[in-house]
């Protein structure tokens, strides 16, 4: 497909989605104010080429999407070892806010549920909990292109009501062995959650994970290979949380949900893709985004398990 032909048909795409109408934005606040209308979608390829369509550069906090990326810079800090050592990766089939550890291991179930992102968070390497808030910042803003800010507003209206992951936070402490004291990390994650991308900026984050660690069209490494590969692993089988295996088999592209409505995912040596609709479905992810990504699997062969076609 032609470089003109990719955005037309992420045009089209939109409108193909346009009449999935169930779901509402989150509750929280400064997320439930968006207009349920908006939509975009977003390609990089690992050359770094970029196809928008729609409000792609309409910002909003990425949440529970930061999780992927904060995962491999955790083990780049501290090892695999030692991650994995805190948390495991197995699927979970809970909500993502579950306030639960693993029977045996008293480890979070993997890192892309609340419990294991706020250990990978405590994991990164800092000298305090500002200077490991601003090594995650800094990580994510090479990736995105673009120096990233705060939400203030988001980060207030989540922290006035953080009592769920202080509960996550304190039941790692006492059970396992969260890093940090549990403030300091709820609030670094609270702050790592809240900020503010873009569509087209979530798409780049997803090709760097596409491309290796390496930041698309250049020769940067923000991740070691070995933590990517990692990390697009843990992706695949838990990143959309409790509803991982219908995305497995539907969609098949390691990627990370938000409740603000986006969605990232990446193509291993293709390119990243990112959606953004607010409506959500009963799992906290965004319902049109699904269904792009559903149609872009399918329609642009992507899935991570299509058969390789042979010369006959």
């Amino acid at each position: 497909m032609r470089d003109g032909g990719l955005t037309a048909y992420l045009e089209e795409l939109l409108e193909r989605v346009r009449g999935e109408d169930s779901g509402e934005p989150h509750e929280l606040p400064v997320l439930a104010e968006a207009d349920p209308e908006r939509m975009a979608v977003a390609v990089v390829d690992v050359d770094g080429t970029v196809w928008a369509a729609g409000d792609a550069e309409h910002r909003v906090p990425i949440q529970s999407m930061s999780k992927a990326v904060v995962y491999g810079v955790a083990i780049d800090s501290s090892g695999m070892d030692e991650v994995l050592r805190h948390i495991d990766v197995e699927p979970s089939g809970d909500a993502f806010n579950r306030i639960s550890l693993d029977d045996g291991s008293n480890r979070p179930a993997n890192p892309m549920i609340n419990a294991g992102a706020m250990t990978a968070h405590s994991l990164v390497a800092g000298r305090d909990a500002a200077h490991r808030l601003e090594r995650i910042r800094e990580v994510l803003s090479a990736m995105a292109g673009r120096e990233l800010e705060i939400d203030e507003e988001c980060y207030r209206q989540e922290i006035a009501d953080a009592h769920r992951n202080l509960g996550i936070a304190h039941l790692v402490k006492a059970l396992s062995e969260l890093p940090d004291e549990p403030h300091d990390v709820v609030d670094g994650y609270t702050r790592q959650c809240a900020l503010s991308v873009s569509v087209v900026e979530l798409a780049r984050i997803a090709a760097t994970l596409a491309n290796d660690g390496v930041l698309p069209g250049t020769e940067d490494r923000v991740l070691s290979a070995r933590a990517t590969r990692h990390v697009l692993s843990v992706m695949l089988t838990c990143g959309m949380y409790d509803s991982a295996g219908d995305w497995v088999s539907s969609v098949g592209i390691p990627a990370k949900s938000g409740i603000s409505g986006g969605i990232l995912g990446a193509v291993p040596g293709r390119g990243g893709i990112a959606t953004y609709s607010p409506r959500l479905d009963g799992h906290g992810n965004s319902s049109r985004g699904i269904l792009a990504f559903e149609h872009m699997s399918r329609d642009l062969d992507l899935h991570a398990l299509r058969p390789r076609h042979r010369d006959r």
